[in-house]
């Protein structure tokens, strides 16, 4: 369909040479090292957007932005995030 855009999820550099033959726009690259997101974005070489996700945080972020990746995502903001106990009690 045009305009419609794919993405990928992979978890060892093999999968993203895959995808990139497979004609991928977007490559989520989940849980992988430094050194296999930088052999990634070496692979990919600009032909597709590279996504960063998994064991992102304060500590890790900046070592992930510095492979090269275009975007990074925090799983922790949805999944880890505490529950709230709210109520709502009218009175008459």
């Amino acid at each position: 369909m045009p305009g419609t855009r794919v993405e990928v999820e992979c978890d060892n550099v093999d999968q993203v040479g895959d995808a990139i033959r497979a004609g991928a726009d977007i490559i989520m690259l989940d849980n992988m090292g430094l050194q296999d997101m930088r052999d990634a974005v070496r692979l990919v070489a600009g032909r597709a957007v590279i996504e960063a996700s998994g064991g992102v945080n304060l500590q890790t972020v900046c070592g992930i932005a510095q492979t090269g990746v275009n975007w990074i995502s925090v799983g922790a903001l949805t999944h880890s995030a505490p529950a709230l106990d709210l109520a709502l009690d009218f009175e008459a």
